[in-house]
């Protein structure tokens, strides 16, 4: 009885309640946060993953402020029934360049991980333009808008060098070849072997088929690299961590 007195003079008592929640929160979080700082490497290295190119970082820019991460994940659980639907797993070093991560449990619209490369360009644009012409039942706004967005990157060197502050391993060659590398991306016509030599794998092209380069160009850019870096079907998840 003396002990539930006690607690139920904590409860009573605003500020002593506040001070006590506050001291519990902390010592968890540096329970689980402090231990990061003392391992060697807290995100297994995984071949194949890459800083964003100028344009796919663009067009994730213009994902989250569109609120995309509000109804789609980036987080495949390693749950049966996840991985057959979505894929393999998803990876911490898959989001080690990503600020902020876009993982999460919200799910209005399907996990999109894994979506790149799984429909077409003009499916996308078709999608995003009018999404209930290609999945009648679904909720998503429309986003034709994107295409008329045109965009020209001029501010895409301080975009990456704001990125490398915080440990994106953008070199001084990358952010001098920015704008150059964003426009080359969305011309299948230019010089962009200098880009691919930069970003492996990223993909060229005019990816909403409309003249100039947009925010829809940049958004499914984004979205057709995302899960396409790691060759899974070499990949072995090193088991001493």
């Amino acid at each position: 009885m003396g002990l539930l007195d006690k607690h139920k003079f904590i409860e009573t008592n605003a500020t002593l309640l506040l001070v006590g929640s506050l001291l519990v929160v902390s010592i968890g979080g540096i329970v689980e946060i402090a231990p990061l700082f003392y391992l060697e490497n807290t995100i297994e290295d995984v071949e194949g993953m890459r800083p964003y190119s100028p344009l796919e970082l663009t067009g994730r820019d213009v994902y989250v402020r569109e609120g995309c991460y509000v109804c789609h994940s980036q987080m495949i659980r390693p749950m049966r029934d996840e991985v057959e639907r979505y894929g393999h797993y998803s990876l911490a070093a898959e989001s080690q360049y990503d600020h902020p991560f876009q993982w999460g449990s919200k799910r209005t619209g399907p996990d999109l991980a894994r979506v790149g490369g799984r429909y077409s360009d003009e499916w996308h644009v078709d999608h995003l333009s009018d999404p209930q012409s290609v999945v009648p039942e679904s909720v998503m706004p429309k986003y034709g808008y994107l295409t008329k967005a045109k965009i020209e990157g001029e501010y895409i060197e301080d975009l990456l060098k704001t990125h490398k502050l915080v440990g994106v391993p953008y070199t001084s060659e990358m952010i001098e070849v920015a704008q150059a590398d964003f426009k080359a991306q969305a011309d299948p016509d230019s010089d962009y072997d200098g880009l691919i030599e930069r970003y492996p794998g990223a993909q060229v092209r005019n990816f909403d088929n409309e003249p100039g380069i947009s925010e829809m160009d940049a958004l499914i850019a984004y979205m057709q690299m995302l899960g396409t870096l790691v060759d899974f079907s070499t990949f072995t998840p090193d088991a001493s961590r």
